[in-house]
């Protein structure tokens, strides 16, 4: 019985592009685009090669990396996208989680506070807390602005540190294998090396390659709720709990069509070279969202802050874009004097 079709010759295969090559030549496909047999792409810190149709990767270890940018936005480790708008003082990241026979090196401590009149809260202070954890709860909270804390433990391994500036950032780095990088507003990298997978916990998540289980609460439960997993990180019992979902725009609606407007850069012909490689649909909310929240000044700030992070998913995705302008998001020259 004769099938309607094409078909390729016997010994070569369908390329999935309308063509029919020798099983040496099949492309592989990664992100919905395809690429030629013998192309490489980056995946983290990894190459991999297109062979016969299949990857074939490197498998080195990389250092894990957790955002935390905007009002409330949270990128884990292990890359599971979520929005927590707590005010209060908040564990980032620690490998202090329970176990009796760690006392864990270090502890990052993020202070969110109300940003906007909407009710969003904004990352506007960071402890990095280095050697043995013991009694955390007793160091007083500040409320200055954008400040950053680096407190040696007088106990346990000597652990050292340095800071240097790198374009628009202030980066920390220590003998653990803990980085921090800030930009000195409301965005954060955290990056662990690969010796912390699976020993670390808070809003972060646990570094375990698996985003399923990146929710789990302080008393060691797995939860889907992000409002009750990040309740649960809270450093000081007294402050309220977050009980319900904050959307800016809907609170805001006079906002939102210049939110979307400005925000559609994210999803525009300018970042389109990142598109297959990070999907651009969760930063273009995230943005969207910001921008509704900003309504007490800085809101072009909390504007280019959520692009910015796009901008920098890119980058790890070796897809380099090029979006400041004399318009959008400058870098003004004194930054350089």
């Amino acid at each position: 019985e004769c099938v309607s079709g094409c078909v390729c010759p016997e010994g070569l295969f369908d390329d999935g592009r309308g063509g029919c090559v020798e099983q040496k030549d099949c492309p592989c496909i990664h992100n919905n685009e395809w690429y030629s047999s013998g192309d490489k792409i980056k995946v983290d810190c990894n190459t991999c090669t297109c062979q016969k149709g299949v990857w074939k990767c490197t498998d080195d270890v990389c250092y894990g990396t957790c955002t935390i940018y905007g009002s409330g936005h949270y990128n884990t480790f292990d890359g599971k996208f979520y929005d927590f708008d707590g005010s209060c003082e908040y564990v980032a990241t620690q490998d202090f989680c329970g176990d009796k026979n760690s006392s864990g090196s270090f502890s990052i401590i993020t202070e969110n506070v109300p940003c906007g009149t909407t009710g969003v809260t904004c990352s506007k202070a960071i402890k990095m807390f280095l050697g043995v954890m013991k009694a955390l709860s007793n160091r007083s909270a500040t409320s200055l602005r954008a400040i950053l804390e680096v407190i040696l433990k007088d106990v346990g391994d000597d652990v050292q540190y340095w800071n240097r500036t790198v374009g628009l950032y202030l980066v920390i780095e220590a003998s653990n294998g803990v980085m921090l990088i800030w930009d000195k507003k409301t965005t954060v990298f955290i990056k662990l090396s690969p010796d912390y997978k699976g020993k670390v916990c808070g809003l972060c998540g646990n570094f375990d390659d698996k985003a399923n289980n990146d929710f789990t609460t302080r008393s060691g439960l797995q939860d889907t709720n992000p409002l009750n997993f990040g309740n649960s990180w809270k450093q000081s019992p007294m402050c309220p709990d977050v009980t319900e979902e904050i959307k800016p725009c809907d609170l805001k609606p006079h906002r939102k069509s210049w939110a979307e407007k400005e925000c559609s850069i994210i999803q525009s012909e300018v970042f389109k070279i990142c598109h297959s490689k990070v999907n651009p649909q969760p930063f273009y909310e995230a943005c969207v969202h910001d921008a509704c929240s900003c309504d007490s000044g800085g809101d072009c700030e909390c504007f280019c802050s959520a692009v910015a992070a796009y901008a920098q998913e890119c980058i790890k995705a070796e897809a380099c874009v090029f979006w400041r302008t004399p318009d959008i998001c400058p870098i003004f020259c004194d930054y350089y004097n």
